[in-house]
């Protein structure tokens, strides 16, 4: 096992799947990569897109390379091979990161921040159903 893709969305699970592939790559000897999808939300106001500075798609991208690089100081550096994000369907955008990646497993929460995966089914159960590779669901400890 060469590199794992630790799918990383920002709610308080984030950490944990984290801390669990840092502990996977390090008994393997494997580097990480932190990975967040960014999905744009269908209906966004317009009076919303035109307050940025900037585009939508560079902002949203910058917020998630930041907050990936907040999560990654507690992990120590030798074992981050690099941050990624794409705009994508989270699901989708971690499928295809971890072939174009060449990632060995994906590391991921089995539940994330989005109140729709309620209603239209978990990124984790997308990506365990639809993934090429193996997948390592993080539950939350209680």
């Amino acid at each position: 096992m060469k590199r794992l893709l630790v799918a990383l969305d920002g709610s308080p699970l984030a950490t944990q799947v984290l801390a669990t592939a840092t502990r996977v790559a390090g008994a393997n000897g494997a580097k990480l990569v932190l990975y967040r999808a960014v999905g744009l939300v269908p209906d966004m106001p317009m009076e919303v897109l035109n307050t940025l500075d900037g585009t939508l798609d560079e902002l949203l991208l910058r917020n998630a390379r930041n907050d990936l690089r907040r999560i990654a100081e507690s992990t120590p550096p030798e074992v981050i091979d690099r941050i990624e994000t794409d705009l994508a369907s989270p699901w989708d955008g971690i499928c295809r990161a971890a072939v174009r990646l060449d990632c060995d497993l994906i590391v991921i929460g089995s539940h994330g921040y989005s109140r729709f995966e309620r209603v239209l089914g978990t990124t984790a159960s997308k990506v365990v159903n639809h993934a090429d590779r193996d997948v390592l669901v993080v539950r939350a400890t209680q």
